[in-house]
């Protein structure tokens, strides 16, 4: 494999082509974010850490929680929409079920109608899922942009971009981390250079890794861990991790600080997820359900009352009290009168 030893600083190649076109429209969220870590380094630099150097690392770092922090309501708000969703899949099937094999466009529309007003009753929109990844998607693509450009603008090859001119980008390239500089590929790193950014990419790779295979072992319920589909799915648990390494090894530094400090926030994210809003019949909903019992019971412990299993044995003690009382005769169910006519 030929590693780029002295990159060409006269061609950004995500200035070109369609790259280009896309980043231009992007720039006014590029130009935000470049301010949002300029302003972070100057805080770093007010309580004492040096300009060049970890000051710069934290700036990448506070910008990372900075986007995911703003990017969590709309999170929550899709998780609880799922869940919404995921409740009404019973009722969606009943109305699938009810037009099956029929394929005339009066029953389509019928069905449709029909699905609508479920999603409108139930105050659902089956496309609010999509929302976070829409503007999760421009604000990531944003971040690589603009790590990937400044090395660029220290060179004097690309414009000022933001906050960075020129000697801002150049004491940001200029910043090194466990003795590797920041704005060095794997091809232009040294031995332990090459070192530091292998254990990088290895620990991005672990995080993404955990995060899928955790999802997939605690929340997918039994029927979905059969067949072909699966197959796929825990296939592609290696697949996407072992992409990183070959992108890794073209990207700066920089970049790879970014990732992996993005992909623990996924895991946490994900490992969350699952806990709080575990899917339906999926062994972290019985976990979920198991620890909700646990601290309701410890809930009325504090508050004076009786446990759940206290209250449910009285139950059945008042039920039998009532059978003992009543006799065991089933009481039959009373027919309704008819109105009359």
């Amino acid at each position: 494999m030929h590693f780029i030893t002295n990159p060409d600083y006269n061609h950004f190649l995500l200035d070109q082509g369609l790259f280009g076109w896309v980043y231009k429209i992007l720039t006014p969220i590029e130009w935000l974010m470049s301010e949002i870590m300029y302003w972070f380094h100057k805080l770093m630099t007010l309580i004492g850490l040096p300009s060049r150097g970890l000051s710069w690392i934290l700036s990448i770092v506070f910008l990372v929680l900075v986007v995911h922090a703003i990017i969590l309501p709309m999170y929550v708000k899709q998780m609880r929409g799922m869940m919404k969703m995921q409740a009404l899949q019973p009722k969606l099937m009943h109305i699938q079920k009810k037009y099956k094999g029929k394929k005339d466009s009066a029953s389509k529309e019928a069905m449709a109608r029909e699905t609508q007003k479920l999603y409108s009753d139930s105050k659902v929109n089956p496309m609010g899922s999509c929302l976070p990844m829409f503007i999760q998607g421009p604000v990531f693509m944003c971040m690589f942009y603009m790590l990937s450009a400044i090395p660029y603008i220290a060179h004097g090859s690309r414009a000022a971009l933001g906050a960075f001119d020129k000697a801002t980008a150049a004491e940001f390239a200029d910043t090194y981390l466990f003795g590797l500089k920041i704005s060095n590929t794997f091809g232009m790193a040294d031995v332990s250079g090459k070192v530091v950014i292998g254990i990088f990419t290895v620990l991005m790779c672990l995080a993404m890794w955990y995060m899928q295979f955790n999802n997939m072992r605690k929340n997918l319920p039994p029927a979905a861990m059969e067949g072909q589909q699966y197959k796929m799915q825990q296939m592609m648990t290696w697949i996407f991790p072992l992409m990183y390494i070959f992108s890794a090894i073209s990207m700066p530094f920089a970049v790879l600080v970014y990732w992996l400090t993005n992909n623990i926030c996924n895991m946490l994210r994900s490992l969350w997820q699952v806990r709080e809003f575990p899917t339906p019949g999926s062994r972290a909903d019985d976990e979920k359900k198991k620890r909700d019992h646990i601290n309701e019971n410890k809930r009325r412990e504090k508050a004076g009352e009786m446990s759940l299993e206290e209250e449910e044995l009285n139950k059945a003690e008042e039920k039998a009290r009532l059978r003992e009382e009543h006799g065991y005769q089933r009481e039959q169910p009373k027919r309704k009168r008819k109105k009359k006519k």
